[in-house]
């Protein structure tokens, strides 16, 4: 009798062990643990941590649900230009506080809509355009350089007003200078860091590289498009340098995150002070200029039956300085060379119906700089 009433106890504890381990198996959560909502947030999962979640789901295709809803969420495996998955990205919105449990099911997801896109473009002197379902940009390749009445060293903005994606249509248009019911391409930028580019800046002066000489799509959507383009060694002040910038885009975003990198030839250590511009209009209109938060916005005057952009800037931490200077708002900064270092950069355009007013685009730019800094969200594997 005794003998059966252990084996029961022994039991139960098995199965009381069981049953946790059920609950957390083939579920993630993802909690916003600050004090403002988040909308269309791309967050980013680490592949390592997600496996153990995944027991007998097939991991080429499977389906993620919100637990709570039962509604699909979109999802995609992050290679970082690899061939191993590096990170799972998943698309949520969470109010401040809000908890969201993400279940793994082993059945074929539904279709995703395509939200961020990139590509080279060879029929267009090299530029590299890319978007996603709220703006689009593009920035210019060596081939421009040989027609010197339209090239540009910044970055251009290519404004939409469709979450569908336009940079091919556009392209094999070919007047992307015109409104066809989706958007258009007016922004000017010249021989000017144009929406957020960025140079050296050493002794009161920008030193422009020339044009993007190679490139590489590391991840291509549908949440997150990443690139690295790789610019030759110029002379800045005396010292010959080269970049690469990466560039990353998440749908939902208004804004890229760019990683620059600097290098001589030396591989010397030091600083160098950083310059990340965007080209002033000559009407007067808004500008907001926080060197304590490291925010620089612009809202552009309006462009006649175009509409209104406006642009803006993010530091993670305090700018050095910010000044008007020769045609181009400047954000500096003192950076390491040789290793990178991370900004955001993007724009909004008022015709698309989200964004309209110079204080909801500050506003935006602010509400952002508090998600870089702070991070509130919190994953529990």
């Amino acid at each position: 009798m005794r003998f059966k009433v252990l084996n029961s106890w022994f039991l139960l504890i098995f199965m009381s062990i069981y049953s946790c381990g059920q609950e957390t198996k083939n579920k993630i959560i993802v909690e916003n643990t600050g004090t403002s909502n988040y909308l269309e947030k791309v967050v980013s999962l680490k592949w390592d941590q997600v496996l153990p979640h995944l027991q007998d789901i097939t991991v080429e295709n499977f389906k993620i649900i919100n637990s709570k809803t039962n509604q699909e969420i979109p999802y995609q495996i992050e290679k970082l230009g690899g061939e191993t998955p590096e990170n799972l990205l998943v698309q949520v919105s969470l109010k401040a506080g809000e908890m969201m449990e993400l279940r793994f099911l082993n059945e074929p997801h539904g279709p995703f809509k395509i939200r961020t896109y990139g590509r080279y473009v060879p029929e267009r002197y090299d530029d590299f355009a890319w978007e996603n379902d709220k703006i689009g940009f593009r920035t210019f390749g060596k081939a421009l350089e040989k027609v010197p009445n339209q090239n540009a060293n910044g970055f251009d903005v290519w404004v939409k007003r469709t979450d569908t994606l336009i940079i091919d249509k556009r392209y094999a248009r070919g007047k992307y200078h015109q409104e066809h019911g989706d958007g258009l391409d007016y922004y000017k930028v010249g021989l000017t860091l144009g929406a957020g580019n960025c140079a050296p800046y050493v002794n009161d002066s920008i030193w422009y590289s020339k044009n993007y000489t190679d490139w590489k799509l590391l991840d291509n959507g549908p949440l997150r498009t990443t690139f690295t383009l790789t610019y030759d060694y110029w002379n800045v002040d005396g010292i010959e340098l080269k970049a690469s910038k990466t560039i990353s885009l998440d749908a939902g975003s208004q804004l890229n995150k760019i990683t620059v990198k600097y290098s001589d030839r030396n591989k010397s250590s030091g600083n160098i002070a950083l310059a990340v511009g965007i080209v002033k209009r000559p009407q007067e209109s808004f500008e907001l200029m926080d060197e304590e938060q490291g925010i620089l916005g612009y809202w552009e005057p309006t462009h006649g039956e175009d509409g209104t952009t406006g642009v803006g800037i993010i530091f993670a931490s305090k700018a050095d300085d910010m000044k008007l200077e020769d045609g181009q708002f400047l954000a500096i900064k003192t950076i390491p060379l040789n290793e990178p270092f991370v900004y955001f950069t993007g724009a909004a355009w008022d015709k698309a119906g989200k964004i309209t007013n110079h204080n909801q685009w500050f506003n935006y730019l602010k509400a952002q700089r508090e998600h870089i800094q702070h991070n509130n969200i919190i994953v529990r594997y």
